[in-house]
């Protein structure tokens, strides 16, 4: 099984649409193996969007993320990542398609609703990075009707 990273974003928590959102991954058959409600530290955010420093944007992702609190989750299943992706729908929500989540509920690329790995390689860098090895393995009673 893949697995990979997501954030709720500050909008999605206080729009009040992280049940909504969490609910559209898990009715894809993805398994949450880790969940954090949290406010996020400017230590942490600088580390994670460390590969845009010295952009021009650079200072106003680390004030937005840590602007109120986000959850943070590791998602598993079977190609996760293009899953999850697939899932959060384009950059700009304008581009992004009916059904996705920043097609039915965002309208600005600077508060679009979610983050999810781009990569296996991204993926095990934001997993550690923001969970280590605190990660819950465990089996659903559905897993057979989801995984072949």
């Amino acid at each position: 099984m893949e697995r990979t990273f997501v954030i709720l974003k500050p909008d999605a928590v206080q729009r009040g649409l992280v049940g909504e959102i969490v609910a559209r991954f898990e009715r894809r058959g993805l398994k949450i193996v880790g969940m954090k409600f949290m406010a996020v530290s400017e230590e942490l955010a600088r580390r994670h969007y460390a590969v845009h420093q010295g952009k021009p944007f650079f200072s106003g992702l680390i004030q937005y993320i840590t602007s109120g609190p986000v959850v943070a989750m590791v998602l598993e299943g079977t190609d996760a990542i293009q899953v999850v992706r697939r899932t959060i729908g384009a950059t700009r929500p304008a581009e992004a398609e009916p059904g996705t989540i920043r097609g039915d509920l965002g309208l600005e690329i600077g508060r679009n609703l979610v983050h999810g790995s781009d990569g296996p390689e991204t993926a095990a860098f934001e997993i550690d990075l923001w969970f280590g090895d605190d990660l819950v393995a465990w089996s659903r009673a559905t897993d057979p009707w989801i995984f072949e």
